[in-house]
């Protein structure tokens, strides 16, 4: 028990009521605020912005410094000098891996890469312009009907297997629900590839012809997989433990991430950014943009730029400037009006008294939905991309919660409704 105290006093209730208080690793003190419930009372906090749903060792965000750690390395330093898949083993095992340990790994990936043959037919049941997260919502909750052998939640090895069939499934499925809505042919992975390697090739590759994926395009695709691995307990994240809290198993687990990040406040925001810059057309309407923005009469707002959590830049924007910038020079993109409308805003969100004072710092999602574009993938799947990089994550926080203790999520309510009334028969109302 902690030795810190609160001391609550409340109207009406004779005795103060004593809250411990407990001190994490890092961040803010956390007032443990269970007790108050035998005492008849709840605390209120919509969005649980102040309240810490449970004790994680993954992953920790500053947002007032910009800082990110996964399991105490900072998000930079991952990004510079590991993989999506070493990161993964860190995120799930808490250390980094050994040459020995990361081979066997990544091999273990390799042979989860495929997916049943009969899920192919699952697509047949969408229609060709079905969103490709409708699609993966229900593709991959369906692969708890296929793999039987992986759902005892409570034996670790079958947390183990599930969890790497989904990391390596994720990509597979996601390139066949873009292939489907184009009418392309499913392509097989090719696990002589590196994982985003293989993502690219079965995204753009046909049975006609050998892939040939340039490496800047998968480092590219690798690290944006890397800074969407893991962003502590947001809503998706939040969604996947909720639901694991009941016993589901964890495809479904998983699919329920899905439909959280699906939504334009969370996943959608890359998406976001590039109808932005597409409806602001040329540099030289920047400047009417800007005060659009700043008109508080005005809905307009400009996308990428601030952050729930961060209130400082984000650690992550600046890796995926780096990669816009290597992808756009690969490709012989010298003047993409895009990137150069990007460029400009950022001066202005950096430099502007009015971005300075409410800390609007241009985020990830302000160059990743570039690097997207550039590569040729469409909108619709930049989502669905994002789900394939936060798999390892949600599965790393689904783990963390299932082999420790834990309760089924019960979160209370302030009730506003009406008081208790007697029921009238239909002819005298």
């Amino acid at each position: 028990m902690s030795d810190k105290k609160a001391i609550l006093e409340i109207d009406g209730i004779d005795q103060p009521i004593e809250l411990p208080i407990y001190s994490g690793t890092l961040g803010p003190d956390v007032v443990d605020v269970g007790g108050l419930t035998s005492q008849g009372l709840f605390t209120y906090d919509p969005g649980f912005v102040s309240t810490a749903s449970c004790e994680s060792q993954i992953t920790f965000i500053d947002g007032g410094k910009g800082i990110l750690l996964h399991r105490g390395y900072p998000i930079g330093q991952l990004a510079e000098k590991s993989d999506y898949l070493e990161t993964c083993y860190l995120l799930l095992y808490g250390e980094l891996p050994t040459k020995e340990q990361k081979e066997e790994f990544v091999g273990t990936v390799h042979k989860h890469t495929m997916v049943n043959e009969q899920i192919r037919t699952f697509f047949n049941g969408f229609r060709r312009d079905a969103h490709p997260m409708a699609i993966m919502c229900g593709v991959v909750g369906a692969l708890s009907a296929f793999y039987h052998d992986s759902l005892e939640i409570s034996e670790e090895q079958h947390r183990q297997v599930a969890a790497f069939r989904l990391i390596a499934k994720m990509p597979t499925l996601a390139a066949m629900s873009y292939k489907f809505s184009t009418g392309q042919p499913f392509m097989y992975p090719d696990n002589s590839l590196s994982y985003s390697e293989n993502f690219l090739h079965m995204m753009f590759g046909n049975p006609c012809e050998s892939s040939n994926i340039s490496p800047v395009l998968a480092r590219a695709m690798d690290r944006i997989f890397l800074l969407h691995a893991d962003h502590e307990q947001n809503a998706s994240t939040s969604t996947v433990r909720l639901a694991g809290s009941s016993g589901a198993n964890p495809f479904a687990c998983i699919a329920a991430g899905i439909a959280a990040l699906w939504g334009p406040s969370h996943g959608g925001a890359n998406e976001a950014v590039l109808e932005m810059l597409e409806e602001i057309g040329d540099v030289s309407h920047i400047d009417d943009f800007v005060a659009r923005a700043k008109d508080k009469d005005d809905p307009f707002r400009l996308m990428g730029f601030g952050h729930r959590v961060y209130k400082n830049f984000d650690p992550r924007a600046k890796v995926m400037k780096e990669a816009a910038d290597e992808v756009l020079a690969e490709l012989g993109i010298e003047n993409d009006p895009l990137l150069e409308i990007a460029k400009r805003l950022e001066e202005i969100a950096l430099h502007d008294e009015y971005f300075i004072d409410k800390k609007l710092y241009p985020n990830v999602d302000f160059y990743s939905g570039i690097i997207l574009k550039a590569i040729g993938i469409p909108t619709s799947m930049f989502t669905v991309i994002f789900a394939v990089g936060r798999t390892v994550g949600w599965i790393a926080h689904w783990n963390e919660m299932i082999s420790g203790s834990y309760r089924i999520g019960r979160p209370r309510q302030l009730y506003t409704g009406y008081p208790q009334r007697d029921f009238v028969p239909v002819d005298k109302r």
